[in-house]
Parts: structure tokens; C-alpha cells; sequence
């Protein structure tokens, strides 16, 4: 009896993981034309959250998208009007499973960016200053977001409208960011603050003098990994 629970799990198993392969935004197939561009080598995999008015959206090369992650551009699917690139991501890029980046007027992200999980990026909120009418339907105005080449975002971090992260820029986890950003600069908190930053010359210096030493960049076994 123990035998055919063992085939059913199996055959699911095997199924799924069809599905999966079979289900992947991958260049050729329908899904990824409808998008603005979508490089060689890309994948989205299965299953997406939302994909909204893909021709607005712009994948690099051999950029890593996971699942149920959405990313749209505008507020819906009969707008007039969209931004040609609402969104852009750069080549060899990852981006975590569930995140979520929904551009209005622009969202760039740079090369070699990863995100971890859960991430929020947006480029519009809503106002509250009208007292009679509802938070939601107070649409507030856009303002442009990049994130620099290099950059890390931490786990369910939230990039707000106006953020401007410069290159190699880490976020941590649960961060919420807001503004400008300098170059290799590690950033945490809500509202997130520069808690260390680069130092030519110096290091690794952080918000409490602590300096933390620059390493050799020994780890070039990786780059074939990370960029192909």
C-alpha cells in the first residue's frame, strides 16, 4: 500500500516541476514579447503575481525574475498614456520571489542588482490631506526612483517614491528608504539612516567611528556564476 502514495507523490512532483519549466517568461516565448524588451537569457518564472502593461516594462540580459513577483506600470489596464519605459531592469539582475515594483513615471534599476524577498519598490503613494475623501483615492504625485548598479535590497525592504540609490548601496532587511543615497553606502532602519559608508583610504567606516577594513577582491571564481 505504501507504493502507490510513493508514484502519486512522485508523478505530482514531476508534474510541477513541468509545469514550472513550461510556465517560465522566457525570451520567445508570447508572454515575453508583449513586453517593452526582454533580454536574451532573462527568465520569469511561474507563476508570476501581476504583470501589468508589460510594453512599459524593460528586462536586461540574463536577469533572474522569481515568483509571484509583480511588476506593473500605471494604474490599470486602459490607461492612454503610459511611460514607453515606466520600468527598467538591468542586466544580471535578481529579483526575489514575492517582491513587488510598480511603476507610475519611472523606476530604474541598474546592473547587477539583486533583491531579496518581499521587497516593495514604488515611485507613487496616496495623499490624506482632503479630510472627506477616501486615503485611497487620493492619488499623491510620482517621483522617479533608481536603484544604483551593484546595489543590494535587503528582505522586504520598501523603497518609497523619490529614492535615488547610488552604485553598491546595501539596504537592509526591513528597511524603508526615502531620498538620496551615496555610493557604497549600507543603509538601515525606519526611516532608514546611513549606518556605514566607504572611506577611500580609510575603510569601512560606520555611524560610530568603528572602521571596518577594505578586502581583496579574491573571489573572482564567482564572476562566471553571477554574469556568465
Amino acid at each position: 500500500m505504501r507504493l502507490i502514495p510513493r508514484l502519486l507523490n512522485r508523478a505530482v512532483h514531476a508534474g510541477w516541476r513541468w509545469v514550472d519549466r513550461a510556465g517560465e517568461i522566457v525570451p520567445g516565448t508570447r508572454a515575453a514579447e508583449e513586453f517593452g524588451s526582454f533580454g536574451a537569457g532573462s527568465c520569469i518564472d511561474f507563476p508570476p503575481a501581476t504583470i501589468l502593461n508589460a510594453s512599459s516594462i524593460h528586462l536586461g540580459e540574463r536577469t533572474l525574475v522569481g515568483r509571484q513577483v509583480t511588476l506593473s506600470v500605471g494604474w490599470g489596464t486602459n490607461e492612454q498614456a503610459l511611460p514607453p519605459r515606466g520600468l527598467v531592469v538591468g542586466d544580471r539582475c535578481v529579483i526575489g520571489a514575492r517582491t513587488s515594483i510598480t511603476a507610475h513615471e519611472s523606476i530604474e534599476i541598474g546592473d547587477d542588482v539583486f533583491f531579496g524577498q518581499g521587497v516593495f519598490v514604488t515611485d507613487a503613494s496616496h495623499g490624506y490631506q482632503v479630510p472627506d475623501r477616501p486615503v485611497g483615492a487620493q492619488f499623491g504625485p510620482s517621483d522617479p526612483v533608481v536603484v544604483g548598479a551593484g546595489s543590494w535590497i535587503g528582505h522586504h525592504a520598501v523603497l518609497l517614491p523619490g529614492t535615488r540609490l547610488g552604485r553598491n548601496v546595501v539596504v537592509a532587511a526591513g528597511s524603508i528608504v526615502r531620498g538620496v543615497v551615496e555610493d557604497h553606502a549600507v543603509v538601515a532602519g525606519n526611516p532608514a539612516r546611513v549606518v556605514r559608508r566607504y572611506e577611500p583610504g580609510v575603510g569601512w567606516v560606520g555611524s560610530r567611528g568603528d572602521v571596518r577594513p577594505v578586502l581583496a577582491d579574491d573571489l573572482d571564481f564567482l564572476d562566471e556564476a553571477v554574469t556568465g
